[in-house]
């Protein structure tokens, strides 16, 4: 697809190819752009703007991406992008030279990397300006930048050129700045919780009955088929059975499944487990965390997010089968069989999958059906189907329910949390089933007798909790798709 504010092809080439002649002249004279090795930057855009009143006439020392230029006969207005912004420079051909002055009106184009020293002060117009005194080519850009005023319309090229998008949308880059913000803001509340942070591998030697389907790659050495993580849960848990009650992950996780605007095959997870605590503390852990980084990251805990506004500081809880009934009006609670449930499905055109028959895969075909979309304030949903729950512990008063609870806003899945399954006897049946479930689909799933093992020594009662780090980076950014919160999302190759 051709983008269309970038100059067209023959003007590209036509440009690339005048500044390539350019880097051929510096360099015969002498005047390589990249045998600059460092410049000492004393001050960035922000700090100049800011502190006016106490830098105004002392010199500074600045370097960016030249994004405008207004040459004026013997003088010149610029302005440089840097980490902050933009800055506006004056430059005189008597302040930095006849030479240099010449060179910066020929040699010099949009996107150069330029140094430049001078001291501050105001326009006229009461704009912050750096009045050069000496200024310096640093780095030649040789593909000149998208049209000034649009910058990057088409998304496809927005996510294949980022770093492009970067230099033309502070915007973006405030994106990514809070990203960080938040991800800090995590850590920095499970540290002084007095979690462990831990790093489990990446590459597993079996594939695990779990639903998602994982990446496979070869280990040559070991002649040994590998598989990436779907997930850090198994390992983390032999980390609870090995004495550490509080861990955490922050970490990617991989998943050969499609994309869309929530879904990237590969993406950011926290993974947090707390030795002698249940779900149930685990959803007040869940709102606290929440209000900590809203607060760090955006300074408040009413949330705009595509024109809803969301209010982290009031969570709704409800049992899957109270939210069924809430908005499908089918109440599980009184369907004891899974005739009933499965006569009920095909009375509200509910479909499900035939080996998923069972009235607590129905129950989760009709929260998926009527129920998700509509939660968009902070929702707590629990007690789901143990069909569904392979890794949760079952409900000592209702054993077909587990004490799993899942979170939700904007009709977004953000987290899932158990109070997990510590019995090895039905672990170990919970994942032959699942296996027996991914092997009927041609996998070469695995029960991980290892974790079972794990299990086997002993681990205390535990509450675990993944979160969506992508998600929430969307929530907290007001970013309609993942895509804007991944700095290089997951591309098809042009040809």
């Amino acid at each position: 697809m051709e983008e269309k504010n970038l100059p067209a092809e023959e003007e590209l080439h036509e440009q690339a190819r005048i500044r390539r002649e350019k880097l051929e002249k510096l360099v015969s004279e002498g005047n390589d752009p990249y045998r600059k090795t460092s410049y000492r930057v004393t001050a960035h855009s922000l700090e100049v703007k800011e502190k006016f009143e106490a830098l105004e006439g002392q010199t500074v020392s600045v370097a960016g991406r030249l994004m405008s230029r207004r040459i004026m006969g013997k003088a010149s207005f610029s302005h440089i992008s840097d980490r902050d912004g933009l800055l506006q420079v004056y430059i005189t051909r008597q302040d930095v030279g006849e030479d240099v002055y010449a060179a910066y009106k020929k040699d010099f184009d949009i996107g150069d990397i330029v140094g430049i020293e001078g001291f501050v002060f105001k326009t006229q117009t009461g704009e912050v300006t750096v009045h050069a005194t000496r200024i310096e080519l640093l780095s030649k850009a040789l593909l000149p930048l998208p049209e000034k005023y649009n910058g990057l319309q088409n998304m496809d090229m927005k996510y294949r050129l980022r770093h492009v998008d970067l230099i033309m949308n502070q915007d973006v880059r405030e994106t990514f700045f809070k990203r960080a913000k938040i991800i800090k803001a995590i850590r920095d509340f499970l540290d002084d919780k007095g979690f462990l942070e831990a790093d489990t591998p990446i590459l597993l030697p079996l594939e695990i009955g779990a639903d998602a389907r994982p990446f496979k790659t070869h280990h040559n050495a070991l002649d040994l088929d590998m598989y990436l993580r779907i997930e850090t849960e198994l390992y983390l848990k032999r980390l609870i059975v090995g004495g550490f009650e509080k861990v955490y992950e922050m970490g990617r996780i991989f998943r050969n499944e499609g994309m869309d605007a929530k879904h990237n095959p590969e993406f950011t997870t926290v993974e947090i487990y707390q030795a002698y605590a249940d779900y149930h503390e685990v959803m007040d852990f869940v709102e606290e965390l929440y209000r900590h980084v809203a607060l760090k990251a955006c300074g408040t805990l009413q949330i705009a997010y595509r024109g809803v506004e969301l209010d982290f500081s009031k969570w709704e809880r409800l049992t899957m089968t109270e939210a069924v009934k809430k908005y499908s009006g089918v109440d599980f609670a009184q369907i004891s069989s899974d005739e009933e449930a499965q006569a009920i499905a095909a009375e509200k055109g509910v479909e499900y999958e035939k080996d998923k028959n069972t009235r607590g895969h129905i129950l989760a075909e009709f929260f998926d059906a009527f129920v998700e979309d509509k939660l968009l304030q902070p929702t707590f949903i629990y007690d789901y189907p143990v069909e569904i729950s392979p890794l949760a512990k079952r409900k000592p008063e209702d054993p077909a329910m587990c004490e799993r609870f899942e979170y939700f806003m904007m009709g977004m899945e953000m987290g899932n949390a158990f109070s997990e399954l510590n019995d090895p006897i039905d672990q170990k049946k919970r994942m032959e089933e699942q296996v027996r479930r991914k092997r009927a689909q041609g996998t070469n799933a695995q029960v991980d007798e290892d974790f079972i093992d794990a299990l086997e020594h002993g681990m205390p009662p535990t509450g675990g909790l993944g979160l969506g780090v992508d998600r929430l980076v969307m929530l907290l950014t007001d970013s309609p798709t993942i895509r804007d919160v991944l700095l290089f999302p997951t591309m098809k190759p042009k040809k």
